[in-house]
């Protein structure tokens, strides 16, 4: 499975962007796909999850309210973002996870810079 993300930049506080997540190859197998974001000198954490079959979805605390996490189709993920604030900046990358068998697949990050 190969994730390619695209939509990260600059935007100023308050403003909004939206970031895709095109997945490719074996993606039968892919069970749930997510973001998660990593600031510098931080670990990488988890931002939001949307489950394969049903559609569940679920967010991080700070995210809540701002960020809605969507599958546009069998494929692509999508992550709106608004009411960004200066903390939301890193480097926010694409997960699928497939469980049989277990493994988690990464695409190369894409920068979200929020400016204040």
């Amino acid at each position: 499975v190969q994730l390619v993300e695209s939509g990260g930049g600059l935007v100023q506080a308050g403003g909004s962007l939206r970031l895709s997540c095109a997945a490719s190859g074996s993606t039968f197998s892919i069970n749930s796909m997510g973001w998660y974001r990593q600031a510098p000198g931080k670990q990488r954490e988890l931002v939001a999850t949307i489950i394969h079959s049903g559609g569940s979805t679920n967010y991080a605390d700070f995210v809540k309210g701002r960020f809605t996490i969507s599958r546009d189709n069998a494929k692509t993920i999508s992550l709106q973002m608004n009411s960004l604030k200066p903390e939301d900046t890193a480097l926010y990358y694409c997960n699928a996870y497939s469980m049989i068998p277990p493994y988690d697949y990464w695409g190369q990050g894409t920068q979200v810079t929020v400016s204040s």
